[in-house]
């Protein structure tokens, strides 16, 4: 279990789980009323959305898993780290949970998992709310990332260094301000070990830039279907200083999504709902009640 006294006062959530093939599947849900459904990405966890889930839970239902491997859910040695792995599991707590008229709430990895699990249910979902995220076939890739994906180099890099999680709390988040230790904490808590970062590696190994890597048929399947969800409501909000999900993927976002309402934030980085929380809450809240 992670250790959350170092960030106990910025995680004030009771914790929920489901079992999946005989392994712990972690997922908050706070509040009542249409469900928001938050999906993180790599290598952040639930803890990402606190903040959103404090400020909406009062009107509505948060769910916010961490998916395997991540967070407080279990993290097998021995496991199908695979973007499909990940949907199927999604789907089967949004059965468990019988959640309907969703509004998706996705960034990184987040977007191709929910995306997934959307392509296949689209009546559940209601409308979309998009940070840094893609669904869809890219060639664009920093080279910190794509060299932590060859053999050698990345589980050094990832597992034994924590390159990537330990980097991320630097690299993707501009408002040192809101960096505080306590934050940073709860951002590194899961990923302490080299056993805990097996699915921050796998992630990294599943990015789809060849056809021989397992997710590139389901993401270019996903991408085929992104036109069942051009009317549908959607808020995309963006950190420009992304250096992994550039102003590249914001404007293929807003090709496939041109009823959006899109927004940009200059200074904000990969972890935009972090930086530019101030600008995204009256935003968000705007759009989930006009939706009602």
């Amino acid at each position: 279990m992670v250790n959350t006294e170092a960030f106990k006062n910025l995680y004030p959530f009771q914790s929920n789980f489901i079992e999946l093939d005989s392994l712990k599947y972690h997922y908050l849900d706070e509040g009542e009323g249409e469900p928001l459904l938050m999906l993180h990405g790599n290598p952040t966890w639930s803890f990402y959305y606190r903040n959103l889930v404090i400020g909406l839970r009062d009107r509505y239902r948060c769910v916010v898993p961490d998916h395997m491997g991540c967070g407080f859910s279990d993290k097998p040695q021995e496991y199908n780290y695979t973007l499909s792995q990940h949907i199927d599991n999604l789907e089967k707590l949004v059965d468990e949970l019988q959640l309907d008229k969703i509004t998706l709430v996705i960034h990184d990895w987040g977007g191709a998992i929910g995306m997934g699990y959307a392509a296949k249910c689209p009546e559940r979902i209601k409308q979309l709310v998009l940070f840094n995220t893609s669904a869809f076939l890219s060639d664009h890739i920093p080279f910190s990332i794509d060299i932590c994906r060859y053999p050698v180099i990345g589980p050094i890099a990832i597992r034994m260094f924590n390159a990537f999680a330990g980097a991320a709390v630097y690299r993707a988040c501009k408002n040192r301000k809101r960096m505080t230790d306590e934050v940073k904490a709860g951002y590194l808590a899961p990923y302490d070990s080299y056993e805990n970062r097996i699915a921050n590696l796998r992630f990294v190994q599943d990015i789809p830039m060849t056809e021989d890597i397992p997710s590139y048929p389901v993401v270019k399947d996903i991408q085929e279907k992104l036109d069942l969800f051009k009317d549908r409501p959607a808020l995309i909000m963006w950190g420009k200083k992304d250096f992994c999900f550039t102003t590249h993927f914001f404007e293929r976002w807003k090709e496939y999504l041109p009823q959006a309402e899109a927004h940009l934030f200059r200074r904000a980085g990969h972890y935009v709902v972090e930086d530019a929380h101030d600008e995204i809450m009256p935003l968000i809240e705007k759009f989930l009640a006009e939706s009602n």
